[in-house]
């Protein structure tokens, strides 16, 4: 995104009364590279939540279970970010947050480099958990961060441009990290994790400007946001509307070689397809949230479970998958970026742990889809069914959505 308007849309400290005056903005230059900073820890983050995913069969084969077993991998890493992105978020609301976004970066660098040692499935179940349990507070203070960058206007861009490096990162990093544990063993791409986080740490250091905390912040206040009937149905849409991707995606690798009858080869395409579309539908999200929030959430939960409906014919042939996954990505994404900036919104001033609770409803819908199409596949279904449990699921979003429609309009009506 270009930072440049950012730059001459920030309030003049000589024309803006000293009382109401904001802190000046960092130039374009600096904001860009910070807001890179930012970004490769969602590619890192990205890497280590989606490769598991395209390498569901080996990582099986490598620990002695069930590919349905090992979809409880996928659910493991899930279950830590919904404990620790509300938990975490709420106690470093104090802290600075570019502090906070190394130490968190940090903590996800030891978490996936136990998965990449962890000898069998009790100790990589809690391997992935330890390393879930950062993620949605690194993209709370990530988020927080970089809109403080730009001018207001701009400021869904700056956070889609954050969730961009994990957009990314089904492009190149968990294709790349798919292919290199089919090559030189699973764990391999764990290691790999490993490396970007630590790039990721001196990046944050050298590029990313210091940004306090809220002094005045506490846990029961932080969390007091999760009485909030608007965060709670926003967080209803997360969990459930977007958990039908997750029940078609944990198994999208069977489904290449047992549905579509391509090799296992073909899985790293396939999984450059969906990181294509994440990458448009994130860079989409940004934008239409800086023009229309709530009905942009609306069509977006809409078209992912229409698309996901359609996986369950356009899974049969290879040419029709690829496209299928791509539009299911796009406008998968473009939700994610809507349901951060909903949350923000709604959250009041609990914005970080309203930033990092997205991560932890979509991390819900993690485990929640994995489990549901683990259930379908497991009774004999196929795993086409996956794409149906999840079509189903994104209309129980869409009722979430219009939940909080109802609320809003009686609210309104009441002032």
């Amino acid at each position: 995104m270009s930072l440049a308007p950012a730059v001459s849309a920030a309030p003049s400290a000589t024309t803006t009364p000293a009382t109401t005056a904001e802190p000046a903005l960092p130039s374009a230059r600096t904001a860009a590279l910070a807001i890179g900073a930012l970004g490769l820890g969602g590619f890192a983050i990205g890497t280590t939540e989606f490769v598991t995913m395209g390498l569901l069969p080996d990582i099986a084969a490598g620990t002695g279970v069930t590919i349905p077993e090992a979809g409880h991998y996928i659910s493991a890493y899930a279950l830590g970010v919904v404990i620790g992105a509300p938990v975490l978020a709420a106690l470093g609301a104090r802290l600075p947050r570019r502090g906070l976004a190394v130490g968190l970066m940090v903590a996800f660098l030891v978490g996936n480099a136990l998965t990449a040692l962890a000898p069998g499935y009790p100790t990589l179940l809690l391997a992935r958990f330890v390393g879930g349990l950062p993620h949605g507070a690194y993209f709370g203070a990530a988020s927080l961060i970089a809109a403080s960058l730009v001018a207001p206007h701009l400021r869904g861009r700056a956070v889609s441009s954050v969730m961009l490096g994990l957009a990314a990162a089904n492009v190149a990093g968990v294709p790349a990290g798919t292919w290199l544990g089919q090559h030189l063993g699973w764990r391999s791409a764990f290691w790999a994790v490993v490396g970007i986080a630590v790039v990721t740490v001196v990046a944050i250091l050298l590029v990313v400007p210091s940004s306090p905390g809220r002094q005045d912040a506490s846990m029961r206040a932080e969390l007091g946001a999760l009485r909030r009937p608007q965060v709670l149905l926003t967080l209803g849409v997360a969990t459930v509307g977007f958990g039908g991707l997750f029940a078609m995606y944990s198994y999208i690798a069977p489904t290449v070689t047992d549905v579509t009858g391509m090799s296992a080869g073909f899985v790293p395409v396939v999984l450059l397809a969906f990181g294509l579309g994440g990458l448009l539908g994130t860079a989409l999200g940004g934008r239409l949230a800086d023009r229309a929030l709530f009905p942009s959430l609306v069509g977006a939960t809409i078209a992912t479970g229409v698309l996901l409906a359609l996986m369950l014919v356009g899974s049969l042939q290879a040419v029709t998958l690829i496209a299928n996954v791509f539009l299911v990505a796009a406008s998968a994404s473009t939700m994610v970026v809507l349901l951060q900036l909903r949350l923000m919104e709604v959250a009041g001033e609990a914005q970080m742990l309203g930033a990092a609770l997205n991560h932890s409803a979509l991390n819900a819908a993690n485990a929640l889809g994995a489990w549901l199409g683990g259930l379908v596949i497991a009774a004999g279904w196929g795993y086409r069914a996956p794409s149906g449990v999840g079509a189903g699921l994104a209309v129980l979003g869409l009722g979430f959505l219009l939940a909080s429609a109802v609320l809003r309009r009686r609210e309104l009506a009441a002032r």
